[in-house]
């Protein structure tokens, strides 16, 4: 009798765009060690590519309606969840109703980096920048986060074009590796595996959020839950029924 314990994982892509979900579980699940499961699911609504603060808060509510219709169908508990967005939408909702630990591609390649020591950022869409830096402080990282260097194509567009995806994001390394970091943090659900590539054109360590993700899941290295049960402390109205609203 095979008593090995199975480590099921839950990841979820805050984005509507299915390239995006197919993309990181490309990346993601030829990394999965044995006796390890990795779920995905996608948003069922809003953005096809989060790129600004409205398309960021309607994927916190997608992050947690993905959540509850996955534990709805799920025999057994998770081991942890990881959100597919390097933003982390839904981040502290997720992390107060689960029972078990939750990260994002943000805060994991945060943690990264900041191993390191003073670290940078890129990533696709200049609406990011505000966003990014205010998550970080948020999670008290911003004393080590030297810049933040946004590229104007959004991360879907450099997710469907390869080529100009180097071209603007070795050009974007570079100018991040003059800010007196020790590392960069390669940032977005499309822009998964890239890191490898770019590394060859970087001065410094490429850190790829999505691989970050995975990796401090797989290590308990990220913040651990903090109640037993998955449960949402509210009594909702006109929700689903996976929310146990009225």
């Amino acid at each position: 009798m095979n008593s090995t314990h199975l480590r099921r994982f839950l990841l979820i892509n805050p984005n509507t765009n299915e390239l995006t979900t197919e993309r990181l579980r490309s990346v993601l699940v030829p990394r999965l060690p044995q006796h390890v499961r990795l779920d995905v699911r996608t948003a069922a609504f809003g953005a096809r590519y989060i790129a600004c603060e409205a398309s960021h808060a309607v994927a916190a509510h997608a992050c947690l309606d993905a959540w509850a219709g996955y534990l709805g169908d799920a025999s057994e508990p998770l081991d942890g969840v990881l959100i597919g967005c390097f933003g982390d939408p839904g981040l502290f909702a997720l992390r107060e109703v689960s029972a078990c630990p939750v990260t994002g591609l943000a805060e994991a390649s945060f943690i990264q980096a900041a191993a390191r020591g003073p670290f940078a950022i890129v990533t696709g869409g200049e609406r990011w920048k505000p966003m990014l830096m205010r998550l970080a402080q948020g999670l008290g990282h911003d004393q080590l986060l030297r810049h933040i260097e946004t590229v104007a194509p959004s991360g879907a567009a450099l997710q469907a074009d390869p080529e100009m995806a180097m071209q603007c994001l070795s050009a974007a390394c570079l100018q991040a590796s003059r800010s007196g970091a020790e590392s960069i943090v390669l940032g977005g659900a499309g822009l998964a595996g890239y890191a490898q590539t770019l590394q060859a054109m970087c001065p410094l360590p490429l850190i790829d959020s999505a691989t970050a993700g995975l990796e401090l899941l797989l290590g308990n290295q990220g913040p651990a839950a903090t109640q037993d049960v998955d449960r949402f402390h509210a009594k909702w109205v006109n929700m689903p029924p996976s929310f146990g609203g009225k």
